[in-house]
């Protein structure tokens, strides 16, 4: 695969390139928010959906549970180590779909949902409009790195009598891809006090610099018992747009109350193309994969060394996992308004401001990496120049 060409994804009612001026920006800002990439698809997609296509009909459709059970069962048992059973799957059309289904099926209106902020915005949405209390542990920043403030977090989750966790591993953000010695920290308190946890790993498939992900229901059949892993191919063979991700849960019983609050949101079948690509990215994609991964360790390794010759001034926190960088611009002492200004209308750059991850990420700002290398050379070069000029 060749992912130095740019692809002009313009004009085909692209969240990233095509909604600039309804949200706000220029018309001209160059993009790096949402977390989609600027790469084509597997090849091996493409052709199960131009054969899905040749057929003319697009009717309500359901993954065959044997076949498809048997393509995640190899895919999580040879990439995370982690033996599922099939019967654990409920899907839905995304993570923050379940994450919100999670919050209704398991707490009741008023009830204390915890987080970890900074932590990606829409925890906070799904927990705020429907009518939950946020509660956060923020994640605290030493040496150049996040870590949980675990005593923090039993006693927030004590006082506000926590009834579920919204666990974001690797974490977007920060980048941190938690070790199997914290997971079992923070599970054991979450044991210890009757908080469930629910655990998006959407990202689980890009770690860097000998990080590996561990799948929080691996930890054991008691941390399992209590817990569901919310999973999509979407990031991994971005196909965000299809909308289908594979939600784990062990516990019959709370997969069963999950199983009643998605049918309560009046959702059943999936996309029908959803369907035919996960399958075929989880079968078919690695060696695609494989490419991409290499390609985004040359990104993050150019954007590394681009900062420290070009731009000192702003620090970049050294990722563990996701294609989403954390870059530390509180050395010039901008207020929130004065760096908008500079990044948007200044440097004509688009990108997802570390306050809106919560008031731990003010000052920063998240870069997603996942393009071609010329369009991550100019959008440096454009904040290189932005930043000469003040």
């Amino acid at each position: 695969m060749d992912f130095d060409v740019v692809p002009d994804r313009r004009g085909t009612d692209c969240l990233k390139y095509d909604a600039a001026e309804r949200r706000g920006y220029p018309k001209d800002v160059l993009p790096l928010w949402v977390a989609d990439m600027d790469f084509p698809v597997a090849p091996a997609i493409t052709e199960a959906l131009r054969r899905r296509l040749e057929h003319p009909v697009y009717g309500y459709s359901e993954a065959d549970p044997a076949r498809y059970g048997a393509v995640l069962k190899h895919w999580f048992r040879t990439q995370h180590g982690w033996d599922l059973d099939p019967t654990w799957l409920v899907q839905t059309p995304g993570v923050v779909f379940a994450l919100a289904a999670a919050v209704c099926a398991f707490t009741d209106p008023g009830d204390a949902v915890l987080i970890n902020q900074p932590v990606y915005y829409p925890f906070s949405e799904d927990i705020l409009t429907n009518n939950r209390r946020r509660v956060s542990s923020d994640l605290v920043l030493r040496d150049g790195r996040y870590e949980i403030d675990f005593d923090d977090m039993e006693r927030k989750i004590v006082d506000n009598h926590v009834k579920l966790y919204l666990l974001c591993s690797p974490h977007n953000p920060v980048g941190r891809v938690w070790t199997r010695e914290e997971l079992r920290r923070l599970g054991d308190i979450c044991r210890r006090h009757g908080v469930l946890v629910a655990a998006d790993e959407i990202h689980e498939d890009f770690t860097w610099n000998g990080c590996r992900h561990t799948v929080y229901a691996s930890l054991g059949p008691e941390f399992a018992d209590h817990c569901l892993v919310l999973t999509a191919p979407s990031k991994t063979f971005n196909i965000a747009g299809l909308q289908v991700s594979n939600i784990f849960i062990p516990n019959a019983a709370l997969r069963e109350r999950f199983r009643r609050q998605v049918d309560a949101f009046g959702y059943s079948q999936l996309n029908t193309l959803g369907l035919v690509a996960a399958e075929a990215a989880l079968r078919d994609g690695l060696p695609w994969l494989r490419e991409v991964r290499a390609y985004l360790e040359g990104n993050i390794r150019f954007f590394r060394e681009y900062l420290e010759r070009e731009l000192p001034q702003l620090t970049l926190l050294p990722p563990e996992g996701t294609y989403l960088l954390w870059v530390d611009f509180r050395r010039l002492g901008l207020t929130e308004a004065r760096r908008q200004d500079l990044l948007v209308r200044q440097a004509r750059l688009w990108l997802d401001s570390g306050a809106i991850f919560g008031k731990a990420g003010d000052g920063f700002e998240r870069f997603n990496i996942a393009c071609p290398r010329a369009t991550l050379r100019q959008a440096l070069a454009q904040l290189k120049k932005a930043l000469s000029k003040n």
